[in-house]
């Protein structure tokens, strides 16, 4: 048995329209069953989706205000007024600032952008940075990715002559800035179709509404901030997104050339994974670490060599938001498990004097992730005390929500259900994190601390085909909104495993069924192989591709969990190292079975802390233990079968069956052997078997060992006497059959012992152990069911 690490939760109702789908558009078992689970239930709606070519953009003019800003932006351009773009940091920020850059370029504006600084002008915009644009004789201000919250910033901006026009989409606050014009699809009343564009998708489509005609030359641009920004990759967003896709991989932009080829795929079909990935890191990394203008720069360069410069200071930028994210992240999590050890919190909430706020949210996650507990990070302000978090949460606790409660300690925050910002006093941290703590135990359970895995496709491996993979591909991109699908294998034979990677810290599997073979990877998950065996049969989640290499193509499954509902054995028979496993299992859950009393007081001896039983001692006591070790060689099957029916809860069986004494390449005399070597004796009167047992034995072929045994037999059943070797044949002995001497039943049972456990296949071995096994492993059933239905 192995338990997966997650929670699985699969919904296993029946899909009853999948077959109809399936022969309407043509589709393999799995993109249709994928579709209905994914909400779709007719084909027409399935072809919309997945028809991207003629996929749904909606009319810019639709969204509330555009018309206004319009007008007003094409009057400052013809008036040559000056225009100031004010833009964000972050990836979705400066997409926007780029696109807005690129429109008033074409409508040779007079204009300039301004992205304000992380840490020290902090989000959104500043009433300094629009006094210092009024001075350098702007008279139109419009912002993108931000300002939807900026009431007392616009209000300033009014008094001061200067005209604001807000480009944003995220949530509007109960009171609106009194801007010129407010372009945001959540503005209340707007009618816009699409409430989930991104910054840079609202730009594109004011873009859009200026020009007259649809902007294909900044889809490239677009589709940086739009996947960045993980808003839902759906309706328009989807159509922009598989658009810019194509367009980021034949984009000439220097800038953009100059950073693909910095992340290495510059030849690259382009996926939503290398901007999510690759790209939007690393003009994330820019604001991240002092300013975002290094990231404007690039994207806006106009040959390849400034383009390549911008692109290194990027690269060298995120270089060192790794480390610093790294160092941060080891510093976290001494604190955590030094100081709120998850066993004890609910809630994690750290801080520390230096940690950098611009990095707070990555680390925040870390943590999350980690320790699966809610996760607040921040920053402290050595000189103003001042502290700025970042909060991440998991399913069941509504971060947004539950911060709401403490308003009364959070002069700033906001956010959602998983993630939050916050702005709060060094002094107050304790007390956050106890009233946290609190309210954690009021709405979370023991089992909502287990992650969850989502799967939804349960896939026979027959239908795992690169034709059927090729076909899921057009339900790309992925994202917020339309995840990759996790698709889960079950109970399936693992052909082979190994570790890989240049720490052996990865794992790589085979497996099979009715001739159908996949393989599967598992990145850092290499310390399961030692935990499965290659005979059991499996269970796995995770996500399907491609896997392309000398030109061949076959399916590949990227494991995420795994689990074996039954339970395992590991058969070590005639291998060494006994010590090395018995070292590494759980003291608590281990019991090491002897049946020797050699073994019993040499293992004894080198585990004190482990269970070492031996199996004489045993009496009528019931035992439990996950990890079981058959040490040694019982006298007999029913000495090993009588002793497993006392052990509950096994779920991994290691079997040595260490034997000094072995008799299986022992023959067993038959009843003529024993009557005609009783006649020889009778015949000599008295027999050395010391001085002449080798001699006869070398005469009949036998082995000295078959003499011996069958003196000792007749010894005991009295047909002869023996002193100092001399046998001598018994007058008249009581006639018995050769079963009522010990010494003959011992050697059969060992023999027998040794043939089914010690020299057995492992399958019959698995075959001798299971019903003792099965029988007491009470969770096995429920385990088969969990691996089913979730958990």
């Amino acid at each position: 048995m192995l338990r997966p690490n997650t929670r699985w939760k699969y919904d296993d109702t029946p899909v009853t329209g999948r077959e109809e789908m399936k022969k309407e558009l043509n589709l393999s078992p799995l993109t249709a069953e994928l579709m209905w689970k994914r909400g779709f239930r007719t084909a027409e709606e399935a072809e919309t989706f997945l028809n991207t070519n003629s996929g749904i953009l909606h009319d810019p003019y639709e969204m509330d205000g555009m018309t206004k800003a319009v007008h007003r932006i094409q009057e400052a351009v013809g008036n040559k007024e000056k225009i100031l773009i004010f833009g964000d940091y972050d990836a979705d920020g400066v997409a926007s600032t780029m696109i807005m850059i690129h429109l008033m370029k074409e409508l040779q504006a007079d204009f300039g952008w301004y992205i304000p600084n992380r840490f020290t002008e902090g989000y959104g915009p500043n009433i300094p940075a629009l006094e210092r644009a009024k001075e350098e004789g702007a008279s139109l201000v419009v912002t993108v990715d931000t300002g939807i919250a900026a009431v007392p910033e616009v209000k300033a901006a009014n008094e001061m002559g200067l005209d604001i026009i807000i480009t944003d989409h995220h949530e509007p606050p109960p009171e609106l800035p009194e801007a010129h014009s407010i372009i945001n699809p959540k503005k209340p009343g707007c009618p816009y179709p699409f409430k989930e564009l991104a910054g840079a998708g609202v730009a594109f489509k004011t873009a859009q509404a200026l020009l007259g005609y649809f902007p294909e030359h900044l889809l490239d641009i677009l589709t940086i901030g739009t996947i960045s920004d993980l808003v839902p990759l759906l309706d328009e967003n989807r159509t922009l997104a598989t658009r810019g896709l194509e367009a980021l991989a034949v984009s000439r932009k220097p800038g953009i050339q100059a950073l693909k080829r910095i992340c290495g795929i510059e030849d690259s079909a382009m996926e939503e994974d290398h901007v999510g990935f690759a790209l939007g890191p690393r003009i994330n990394a820019a604001g991240r670490m002092e300013s975002a203008d290094p990231a404007v720069h690039l994207l806006a360069a106009s040959d390849e060599e400034e383009a390549q410069e911008w692109a290194e200071i990027i690269d060298g930028l995120n270089k060192e938001r790794q480390k610093v994210v790294n160092q941060m992240t080891k510093e976290a999590v001494e604190e955590v498990e030094k100081e709120y050890p998850p066993g004890e919190n609910k809630v994690l909430l750290v801080g520390r004097k230096g940690w950098s706020p611009g990095v707070i949210g990555i680390v925040a996650s870390r943590l999350t992730d980690r320790f699966y507990r809610p996760a607040i990070v921040l920053g402290i302000d050595e000189e103003t005390g001042e502290a700025k978090g970042s909060a991440r949460s998991i399913e069941g606790f509504d971060m947004f929500q539950e911060l709401s409660k403490n308003k009364d300690l959070l002069p700033h925050f906001g956010g959602h259900t998983m993630a939050a910002g916050l702005t709060m006093a060094e002094k107050d941290i304790s007390e956050l994190r106890n009233r946290l703590e609190n309210q954690a135990a009021d709405v979370l359970s023991e089992e909502d601390f287990i992650p969850t895995t989502t799967i939804d496709v349960q896939a026979p491996l027959e239908e795992i085909t690169v034709s059927a993979l090729e076909e899921l591909r057009k339900m790309a991109p992925f994202g917020v909104g339309n995840p990759k699908p996790i698709f889960m294998v079950k109970d399936v034979m693992l052909a082979s495993k190994r570790k890989i990677g240049s720490e052996k810290n990865h794992l790589k599997i085979e497996m099979e069924e009715n001739g159908t073979r996949l393989d599967g990877v598992g990145f850092h998950l290499g310390g399961l192989e030692e935990n499965i065996t290659e005979h059991a049969r499996v269970s796995v989640v995770g996500e399907l591709s491609i896997n392309e290499w000398n030109g061949f193509r076959k399916p590949q499954l990227f494991l995420k969990d795994m689990a074996v509902s039954s339970w395992q054995l590991f058969d070590k028979r005639q291998q060494k190292g006994m010590d090395r496993i018995i070292h590494h299992l759980e003291d608590d859950d281990t019991i090491v079975v002897t049946f020797q009393e050699e073994s019993y007081k040499k293992l004894g001896s080198l585990f004190e802390r482990k269970h070492v039983l031996l199996a004489a001692d045993a009496g009528e006591v019931t035992y439990h233990a996950a990890n079981l070790i058959l040490a040694d060689m019982p006298s007999s099957i029913e000495e090993l079968t009588g002793l497993l029916s006392a052990i509950e809860g096994v779920e991994r069986v290691y079997a040595f069956f260490e034997d000094h004494d072995t008799l299986y390449f022992q023959s067993t005399p038959a009843r003529e052997e024993f009557k005609w070597y009783y006649a020889f004796l009778k015949k000599r009167k008295t027999f050395n078997v010391h001085k002449d047992g080798e001699e006869l034995a070398r005469k009949k072929g036998w082995k000295f060992s078959t003499v011996s045994l069958m003196t000792e037999v007749f010894f005991e059943l009295d047909f002869v006497t023996m002193e100092n070797g001399i046998i001598t044949v018994n007058d008249a002995p009581v006639k018995k059959d050769l079963t009522n001497s010990f010494t003959y039943q011992k050697h059969v049972s060992k023999k027998q012992a040794e043939q089914e456990l010690l020299y057995s296949t492992y399958s019959q071995l698995k075959e001798v152990l299971d019903p003792f096994i099965s029988a007491e492993a009470g969770d096995n059933k429920e385990m088969k069911e969990k691996v089913g239905h979730g958990f």
